[in-house]
């Protein structure tokens, strides 16, 4: 013991005054809205009413693992298909949403990303494709989860999202 004594005599300790303290972060809230008919989004919201979109997307059904999520927003669950809603209206976009999703899950994709920009709606005050995309999702049963793209994919102007496997049909075998 005499050896250790000697051998920290000089070490100075630490000021624990200039270190930040832990903080949790908040969890996001699950938002399960009813599945839509026939597996189709609907409307649900009247076209002109402005839904509040944080910079940052970030949403997880009931029952999806944590870790997962944190998985997709660092981009380490790459997207395996991307759509480009660029240039497009919203009544354009919508349908071409639907069927891309569709197909995603046809072909049995993880993940996908959507690229609906930052462009603004006419008063400046919220990015119409990324607004609606947001919305559109939230409709869609089979979204488990999705996020802001990391930054090098895109950032806020893209969203990963997390699809769930498609059941395979169950033939009986004769």
């Amino acid at each position: 013991m005499a050896l250790f004594r000697e051998a920290i005599q000089d070490v100075v300790p630490l000021r624990h005054d200039r270190t930040e303290p832990f903080r949790r972060r908040r969890r996001p809230e699950p938002a399960a809205p009813g599945p839509a008919p026939r597996g189709e989004a609907r409307e649900e919201l009247p076209a002109d009413m402005a839904v509040e979109t944080p910079e940052e997307l970030l949403f997880m059904r009931p029952g999806v693992q944590q870790r997962v999520v944190r998985e997709l927003r660092r981009g380490r669950i790459p997207p395996a298909d991307c759509l480009d809603l660029h240039g497009l209206r919203v009544k354009q976009a919508r349908p071409v949403f639907a069927r891309f999703l569709r197909q995603a899950r046809q072909r049995h994709l993880r993940c996908v990303r959507i690229i609906h920009g930052k462009g603004r709606d006419p008063s400046g005050t919220q990015p119409v494709l990324k607004q609606k995309t947001h919305q559109w999702l939230l409709q869609r049963p089979e979204v488990l989860a999705f996020c802001s793209a990391p930054r090098f994919d895109g950032g806020t102007g893209a969203t990963y999202v997390l699809l769930s496997r498609k059941k395979a049909n169950s033939t009986p075998s004769t």
